[in-house]
């Protein structure tokens, strides 16, 4: 997927909204840099871009009898957004007018184009507005579609800037290589619950945010996903995927187990219990005044009965979390359930494991080799995993 983008940022209210749409790309893995106009920064300082981003922002072709190289800018980046676009923006991209540094890079970008624009509803509809999108089209580049609602002005209608989830979305169905397409993809995500009783069961602290994370970027990638979520407060909010609620771990394996027979690949983020108790009573059990002890029993291996089951068009990948032993421990466990790749990570690992939104992994293949990434968000965690599948696929 393309990854270096130049986010142009003119001077309109829905700023506010280029600020998060920066953390949204960072966290599907784009190296971002920020060009503002001076209106731009009426609204939010070039410090806020700066220090959401990691990079410096370009305000000015000329700062302090410095140029700045806007052709090599332009050079650098495998894409350009700019959002919000005003209609003064607009007018200027359409007609070359390069009086700043936002459109001198524009005019120096050799990637596509794409723009966000954002207005009140009469200067959106205004027979000027209309030719300058016209024109800009007829360029080659890209118009994400303004949203519908309440505006600065108080007025309702058309002219909104699109939400940065949807930008994000548009950007990637755009940009990213559908290679996953036609392809039908399980993931198996979160914890499950063992009950004891009505009101107590065994757990863990999965929140299945991995899992999530690795549907979410194989439905960018074409893939038709069914996720198959363990109780948590996460959801999946991609709309080409199929979330599937369960809570036990023999629920999850019922679904997993049809669901493979007609998919072409698993993923099995979850951390699924390994044992249940034995008994489960119909009431509340009862504190006494002498121990406790549960009886417990092994719960169906989804793993390995997917493993053992599939065809040599199906491919499946685990996960190992391990505290000791990491490594050895995560070879034995891909030979034993007949795994394509397993995603090893350690509990001994700072911002690793459940809970957090960073992992550090290593990826290990069926000849053994291995692949160790830095600490990264779960988001580019996924992002790499689906990479390395991708390569044995092919």
């Amino acid at each position: 997927m393309s990854k270096k983008i130049i986010l142009g940022v003119s001077g309109s209210i829905a700023v506010y909204k280029s600020v998060y749409l920066v953390r949204l790309l960072i966290k599907s893995g784009y190296d971002v840099k920020v060009v503002m106009t001076p209106a731009a920064t009426k609204f939010v300082s070039a410090l806020t871009f700066a220090t959401i981003s990691k990079n410096p922002v370009s305000l000015n072709i000329i700062d302090k009898d410095t140029w700045s190289n806007h052709v090599e800018l332009g050079l650098w980046a495998d894409a350009m957004l700019i959002a919000p676009a005003t209609a003064s923006t607009l007018s200027k991209l359409s007609t070359g007018l390069s009086d700043n540094m936002l459109i001198a890079t524009y005019l120096s970008a050799k990637c596509p184009v794409f723009i966000a624009p954002a207005m009140d509803l009469d200067m959106w509809k205004h027979p000027s507005t209309r030719s300058n999108i016209t024109a800009l089209q007829s360029y080659g580049n890209y118009i994400i579609p303004v949203g519908t609602g309440e505006l600065a002005s108080g007025l309702i209608g058309d002219g909104r800037l699109a939400e940065p989830d949807d930008i994000l979305r548009y950007l990637n169905e755009a940009l990213i290589n559908k290679d996953l397409k036609g392809k039908k993809v399980i993931i198996t995500a979160g914890p499950t619950q063992e009950a004891l009783d009505p009101v107590r069961f065994l757990s863990n602290h999965s929140t299945g945010k991995m899992g999530i994370c690795l549907a979410e970027e194989c439905a960018i990638r074409g893939a038709k996903v069914t996720l198959i979520l363990g109780p948590t407060h996460l959801q999946c909010n991609h709309p080409e995927v199929k979330t599937i609620k369960i809570s036990t771990a023999q629920d999850m394996y019922d679904v997993a187990v049809e669901e493979f027979k007609s998919s072409s690949i698993a993923i099995m983020a979850a951390a699924v219990a390994d044992y249940r108790p034995k008994n489960t009573s119909a009431q509340k059990i009862k504190k006494k005044n002498n121990d406790m002890s549960i009886e417990l029993e092994r719960t169906p291996d989804i793993a390995k009965t997917l493993g053992e089951n599939k065809t040599h068009e199906q491919y499946t990948i685990g996960f190992a979390l391990e505290t000791h032993n990491a490594l050895e421990n995560a070879k034995g466990k891909l030979k034993r359930k007949n795994f394509d790749l397993i995603v090893l990570n350690s509990l001994e690992d700072k911002g690793a494991g459940f809970k957090h939104n960073t992992n550090k992994v290593s990826i290990v293949n069926k000849s053994g080799d291995v692949e160790e990434y830095p600490l990264k968000p779960k988001q580019q965690v996924a992002i790499d995993i689906i990479d390395q599948l991708i390569s044995i696929m092919n």
